[in-house]
C-alpha cells in the first residue's frame, strides 16, 4: 500500500513544500520498511551506491538523490533549514539496530572516501555522544534537538531583543526588503545562466570535463581540498548567523514574531543556522511580505560580502614588502635566465647596480640592451625556504624575436602578428614570465581603495572583487595567497601595523577573506530556484503574486496550484542542470 501511496504522492504537485517533503520521507520509509532516520540513512546510502537497483523505483531514487544532494552539496550549505521541519520526530534516542545501521552508514561513507578517516571517526563518536545525551534527557534540558540522526539543533532566545531593536525602523527594512527582491532575482538570473552554461558545456563534451572528487562536492572545512579548517569554520558561523538574522529582522519588520534563533552542528562543524518564526503568522502573511523575508537572507550576505571587501582592502594596506624588488612566476626553458640558474619566486633587487622595484623598472632596463648582452642581477632566495641568501647572477640575453618565432612553429599568421607587435631582430629577451613586485600579493586586494585608480575604476573593481577572488582558494590549494608571495610581505610602517605585527595582520586578513568568500557563496547559492533554498521559496511566492495579478478573479486554490506548478517544474529543471556537471563526466 505504501508503494501506491508514494507513487501517487510523487506524481502530484505539492501545495505545501514542507509538508510534501515530510510526506515523501514518511512514505519512503514505510515503503522500505524503515522506522527511523538511522535505518533510512544506511539503506539510502546502499541504494545510491547501486542506483540501478530494480527494488527501488527510479523516480524515488531521483527524489532521494535530490534531498541528499541538496543537503550535503557545496551548494547546500543552508539546506538543513528544511531538516528542522521534517526531522524532529525521528526516534526516541534508544540505541539498537537502527543506530548500528547509522554508524555502518558513516563507516561506508568513510571507506568509499566521501569522508576522511579522522572526520569519519569523529562523526561516529559525535553520533554516539549525542545519542547518549538525547537518551539521558540532557538535550531537552539544554533546549537542543537531534535532527537527521547526526545533526544537533542548538536553540537560543538570545538575540531576539537585539533583533527587535534593529528592526524598529520598519520603513527602512521594508525598503531594503523591496530592493532585496530585485537584487536577488537579478543574481538568480545570472546564476541560472551560469548553471545552464556549465550543463550545456558538460553535455556537449562530457569526456573533456574533469570529474569532481567526492570530497569536493561537499562543503566541509578540513575535508574539501581547497577549504582548510580553522578560519573557514569561524567564517561559516559568522556567515550563516548573519544570513538567518537577516530573515529574522525582515520578519520582525513585518510584524512576525521570532520563536528562537539557533545553529545546526555536526560535531564542531557548523552546517547551517536557522531562525524559527511563528508558523501561523508566517502562514497568513501577505505573499509580498514573505517574498521580502526570503530575499533578506541572501541579500544581507551579499551586502556583507562587499562590506568585507572594503575591510579586506584596508587590512591589506597594512602589508608591505620586506624588501623592494620583483620576482618571476615562471622561467622560460632554454632562455638566458634559465641557463643562468634563476629560479621562480627569487627576488630581483638590482640589475647592473640599478635598483629594481617594479616590473616597469625591469622592462625599462632590459629594453636598453640588445640580444647577446651580459647583465648582472642581484637576487635573493625566497624567505619561505629559510634564511634569505643573496647572490649575483650573470645572464646573457637572448633574441626576443627568435623566441616568439619559435613559438609560432612556422605559422605565417602568427609570425605576422609578432612583426606587427613591433618586435625587431636583436631585441633583448630575459626569459621570465609573470613579473610582479614583491608586494603584489597584498596590492591586488587593496585595489578598491587604491589612490592610483579613478572613482569609476575603484567602483568597478569593488563590484567584481567577489567574482575575481572566488577562485583563489581553488588555485592556491586552500590558501588566500601563494605562499611564496606571502613570504615577501611584512607589517607596514603605520602605528597600528607596527603594534599588531605581521602574524596578527595576516591572521585578520585570512579571517576576513574567508568571511567574504563564504558569505558570497552562501548568498548566491541560496538563490538557486530550488526548494528548500531561499530562491525556490521566492519563485513560488513570486509565481503566486503573478498568477493572482493575471487572474484576479480566479479561485484562490487555483492560484495556489499554479504557483506550486511554477515552483515544482522550475525546481526539477534547475536540479537537472545542477546534476549534469556533477554526474555526467563520471560515465565517460
Amino acid at each position: 500500500m505504501a508503494r501506491e501511496d508514494l507513487s501517487r504522492l510523487l506524481r502530484k504537485v505539492p501545495i505545501n513544500p514542507v509538508q510534501y517533503n515530510s510526506d515523501i520521507l514518511n512514505l519512503t520509509l514505510r515503503y522500505l520498511q524503515i522506522d527511523t532516520v538511522e535505518t533510512g540513512f544506511y539503506r539510502l546510502i546502499l541504494l545510491l551506491h547501486s542506483s540501478n537497483s530494480p527494488a527501488f523505483p527510479a523516480y524515488i531514487r531521483c527524489h532521494c538523490t535530490a534531498v541528499v544532494g541538496g543537503c550535503f552539496s557545496v551548494l547546500g550549505i543552508v539546506t538543513f533549514e528544511a531538516g528542522r521541519h521534517i526531522g524532529r520526530t525521528m526516534d526516541d534516542g534508544s540505541f539498537g539496530l537502527n543506530q548500528i545501521l547509522m554508524i555502518a552508514g558513516l563507516v561506508l561513507l568513510t571507506v568509499n572516501g566521501l569522508l576522511s578517516l579522522p572526520l569519519g571517526g569523529f562523526l561516529i563518536l559525535w553520533y554516539i555522544s549525542i545519542l547518549f545525551l538525547d537518551r539521558t534527557g540532557y538535550l531537552e534540558r539544554w533546549n537542543c534537538t537531534r535532527v537527521l540522526g547526526i545533526i544537533l539543533m542548538i536553540r537560543t532566545n538570545k538575540g531576539k531583543d537585539t533583533a527587535d531593536f534593529i528592526a524598529r525602523p520598519r520603513r527602512f527594512w521594508r525598503i531594503f526588503g523591496e530592493a532585496s527582491i530585485w537584487l536577488c532575482f537579478a543574481v538568480m538570473l545570472f546564476l541560472i545562466f551560469g548553471i545552464a552554461a556549465s550543463a550545456i558545456s558538460t553535455a556537449v563534451e562530457p569526456a573533456q570535463q574533469e570529474v569532481l572528487p567526492a570530497t569536493d562536492i561537499l562543503f566541509i572545512p578540513g575535508v574539501t581540498s581547497f577549504v582548510p579548517i580553522f578560519w573557514p569554520i569561524l567564517a561559516l558561523i559568522v556567515a550563516v548567523v548573519v544570513h538567518e538574522y537577516g530573515h529574522g529582522l525582515m520578519a520582525r519588520a513585518h510584524g512576525m514574531r521570532i520563536r528562537s534563533f539557533g545553529i545546526l552542528m555536526a560535531g564542531i562543524i557548523p552546517v547551517g543556522a536557522f531562525y524559527e518564526p511563528d508558523q501561523e503568522e508566517m502562514r497568513i502573511a501577505p505573499q509580498r511580505d514573505r517574498l521580502r523575508m526570503f530575499a533578506a537572507g541572501p541579500s544581507v550576505n551579499i551586502v556583507m560580502t562587499y562590506f568585507v571587501v572594503i575591510l579586506l582592502a584596508v587590512v591589506s594596506s597594512g602589508l608591505t614588502a620586506k624588501q623592494d624588488g620583483v620576482y618571476a612566476v615562471g622561467i622560460v626553458e632554454g632562455s638566458g635566465a634559465d641557463e643562468a640558474g634563476l629560479l621562480p619566486y627569487e627576488l630581483i633587487s638590482e640589475i647592473d647596480g640599478v635598483a629594481i622595484a617594479t616590473g616597469d623598472d625591469l622592462t625599462g632596463i632590459i629594453n636598453q640592451h640588445d640580444s647577446g648582452d651580459l647583465i648582472t642581477m642581484l637576487v635573493s632566495s625566497n624567505p619561505i625556504h629559510g634564511d634569505v641568501v643573496f647572490r649575483e647572477v650573470d645572464v646573457t640575453l637572448t633574441d626576443k624575436k627568435d623566441y616568439y618565432y619559435q613559438l609560432c612553429d612556422g605559422d605565417s599568421q602568427c609570425e605576422s602578428n609578432v612583426d606587427g607587435a613591433g618586435i625587431e631582430q636583436g631585441d633583448a629577451f630575459l626569459g621570465v614570465s609573470g613579473i610582479r613586485s614583491a608586494d603584489s600579493a597584498a596590492k591586488v586586494y587593496g585595489l578598491p581603495i587604491s589612490g592610483d585608480l579613478s572613482f569609476g575604476e575603484r567602483f568597478v573593481q569593488t563590484a567584481i572583487s567577489p567574482l575575481l577572488f572566488s577562485g583563489v582558494p581553488i588555485q592556491n590549494q586552500g590558501q588566500t595567497m601563494v605562499l611564496e608571495e606571502r613570504a615577501f610581505l611584512g607589517a607596514g610602517t603605520g602605528i597600528l601595523p607596527s603594534l599588531l605585527g605581521i602574524d596578527v595582520i595576516l591572521g585578520l586578513f585570512d579571517f576576513l577573506f574567508w568571511i567574504m568568500w563564504i558569505s558570497f557563496l552562501l548568498g548566491v547559492a541560496n538563490l538557486i530556484p530550488l526548494i528548500p533554498f531561499d530562491g525556490g521559496h521566492m519563485v513560488r511566492n513570486a509565481g503566486h503574486i503573478i498568477a493572482k495579478t493575471v487572474l484576479p478573479k480566479s479561485n484562490p486554490l487555483k492560484i495556489e496550484r499554479i504557483a506550486d506548478q511554477i515552483s515544482g517544474y522550475s525546481s526539477l529543471f534547475v536540479l537537472a542542470l545542477v546534476l549534469i556537471p556533477i554526474l555526467l563526466p563520471r560515465f565517460f
